[in-house]
């Protein structure tokens, strides 16, 4: 088993399972994997130390030449997104080789990263959580955001200021999630809780960073 390892799939969408004292569990299915190792970098060749790798199948007409003369030299089939992950210990992969949920385990906590959805232009109630104006005829400041610039100095808005803007469609992770079950032959991985992204969007999958510090900790003491 890999200790630094980290795959990506697909969300399918949320569902709800018991466990063995009956309690009901909230779960994201994802379907994680295959993920064929494309590129082993290290620091001599490239200035640091990762695995690349990629995820779904690719038709060949679609890409470009030197993109599939890259995976010719790695032997793989083309695929259609390319990714990364730095670890030290470069010698446990092999060029070609699957990453898969396999390389997981039941009851594992793990870091979850996607793009949340996406949620246009909104006003500072929504995006921001402002309470909003008087609710009284006449205040005409219901879900304005009130005074954003300055008077004679600087004379102008301060950078961080909370204002109407674009909203989601950004990097989130989550943290310390923990793995209900793996179904190894469809590739699903089902983690408890809801994570980041609509329905189809990509999650990258890795072993927990924080939780296996504080597993450390605990035992020096």
């Amino acid at each position: 088993m890999k200790n630094n390892v980290e795959i990506v799939g697909k969300k399918i969408g949320m569902t709800q399972v018991f466990d063995n004292q009956d309690h009901l569990i909230p779960v994201t299915i994802i379907e994680a994997g295959p993920c064929p190792i494309t590129q082993i970098k290290t620091l001599k060749k490239d200035g640091y130390s990762a695995i690349q790798f990629g995820f779904r199948i690719q038709k060949r007409h679609r890409l470009s030449k030197g993109i599939l003369g890259h995976f010719k030299k790695s032997e793989v089939s083309p695929v259609a997104n390319l990714f990364e992950f730095r670890t030290e210990n470069i010698e446990e992969f092999n060029l070609g080789e699957n990453l898969s949920v396999s390389d997981f385990n039941q009851s594992e906590k793990v870091d979850l990263i996607g793009i949340t959805k996406g949620r246009g232009f909104q006003g500072v109630v929504k995006r921001w959580n402002f309470s909003g104006g008087r609710a009284s005829h006449g205040s005409m400041s219901h879900r304005r955001g009130g005074s954003y610039g300055n008077c004679q100095w600087p004379g102008e808005i301060q950078k961080g200021k909370k204002m109407p803007g674009h909203m989601g469609s950004s990097r989130c992770t989550v943290q310390n999630l923990l793995i209900i079950k793996i179904i190894k032959e469809k590739n699903l991985i089902l983690i408890k809780g809801s994570i980041p992204g609509h329905i189809g969007g990509l999650i990258r999958i890795r072993k927990a960073i924080k939780h296996k510090n504080l597993i450390s900790k605990i035992s020096r003491k």
